[in-house]
């Protein structure tokens, strides 16, 4: 009786001593500070997106004039709903972005990120797709995590250098990591639901929606039941194999390729927005701290070459002469001398350039270049 509850008590500590491992080891935060980097200028490019037809997409004279009323739903612009307040929302929208790409006051920063994208994806949530959704679910854990803890400014303003990196719990990353795992698992789940998916037919009819397409697929393609199989469960076995195998390390590396693939053919083919890049930045949680170091290492050190180039180039170009240096005293007869001696030196091998250097070379003087002057008998 005892063994049994002595295993059991050692199972349990095992079980958590595994969970607390798992979210709350610490590593230094260079993977963390490369995804705020990524996220920063994903960001920056929704918004772009986003200020195009901002009034027709957000402004009470625009396509929705009032906000949906569901439960729960918050955001700015239920405060202030006047076009004032869109420039400004999208505005601060725009350097918060631009700000979290340095870390300059990394925390507010993010929270104004995750802020106006909550109030402008609540404000007409009929325009956005699920692309929108993962970018504003990334935003919020970017604004819980200490995402400022590597390369950033802040940094530099605590610890004297940009390129440097904190230990941090690595729950920010299992966060997304996790996330990867219940896109995949759940987008198959649903999938098999679909007539289409299961008879292999879906991705042949997406194909041939031409309003969304961005390169039109020939039409063997798009027609060819047996190509329109392979892809259609080539698919989901891809996205099965993401939400399962990721989390095995000898797989790791092969099924993020896969999804890189899958995601790039679907980015530059059809209209999806942003959620190909989206998920591009959620994939950077799984890359080893210890190679987002060196990618961090090699950016500094091509920077830094790149700097002392430009600043080498500028000193020899903008170097001025000495000021008040006295132009170098010639003597006309040491000149005849040295020019009527070349002649004589032109005999030999190399004696030209001996013997202008030999009459030629000036001695220095305080820093002033003099030429000798020959001795009269």
């Amino acid at each position: 009786m005892i063994a049994p509850v002595a295993m059991l008590r050692e199972s349990g500590r095992s079980a958590v001593q595994g969970w607390r491992t798992f979210w709350f080891s610490t590593e230094p935060a260079y993977t963390l500070g490369i995804i705020r980097i990524a996220f920063g200028v994903l960001a920056f490019l929704w918004s772009l997106e986003l200020g195009m037809d901002l009034y027709d997409k957000f402004s009470v004279n625009g396509i929705v004039p009032q906000p949906p009323t569901y439960e729960f739903l918050w955001g700015v612009f239920y405060r202030w709903p006047g076009d004032t307040a869109l420039l400004a929302g999208w505005i601060v929208l725009m350097v918060a972005s631009l700000v979290m790409i340095v870390g300059w006051h990394t925390k507010l920063a993010t929270f104004l990120v995750f802020l106006m994208i909550m109030s402008f994806e609540r404000r007409n949530p009929w325009i956005f797709n699920s692309g929108d959704g993962l970018i504003r679910i990334l935003s919020l854990y970017l604004a819980l995590s200490p995402c400022g803890a590597a390369l950033s400014l802040d940094q530099r303003r605590h610890f004297g250098s940009f390129w440097s990196a904190q230990d941090i719990k690595v729950w920010p990353l299992r966060l997304m990591q996790v996330q990867i795992s219940i896109i995949y698992i759940t987008t198959v789940i649903a999938k098999l639901h679909g007539d289409t998916w299961q008879n292999g037919s879906a991705v042949s009819y997406t194909l041939r929606l031409d309003d969304m397409l961005l390169l039109p697929s020939p039409a063997w393609v798009s027609t060819s039941p047996l190509i329109g199989n392979v892809m259609t469960w080539g698919t989901l076995l891809v996205e099965f194999s993401i939400g399962v195998l990721v989390w095995n390390k000898r797989w790791r590396t092969r099924v993020l390729i896969a999804g890189v693939f899958l995601h790039l053919t679907i980015l530059l083919t059809m209209v999806v927005g942003f959620f190909s890049l989206a998920i591009f930045v959620l994939y950077l949680s799984f890359v080893p701290w210890e190679r987002s170091k060196a990618l961090a290492d090699e950016v500094h050190r091509r920077l830094s070459s790149a700097t002392r180039r430009v600043l080498r180039r500028k000193v020899d170009a903008g170097a001025p002469e000495p000021a008040g240096s006295p132009p170098p005293v010639v003597d006309a007869a040491a000149s005849t001398e040295s020019i009527a001696g070349e002649g004589d030196n032109d005999s030999s091998p190399g004696g030209r350039h001996a013997a202008a250097d030999a009459t030629a070379a000036p001695d220095r003087v305080n820093g002033n270049a003099v030429l000798p002057v020959p001795q009269r008998d």
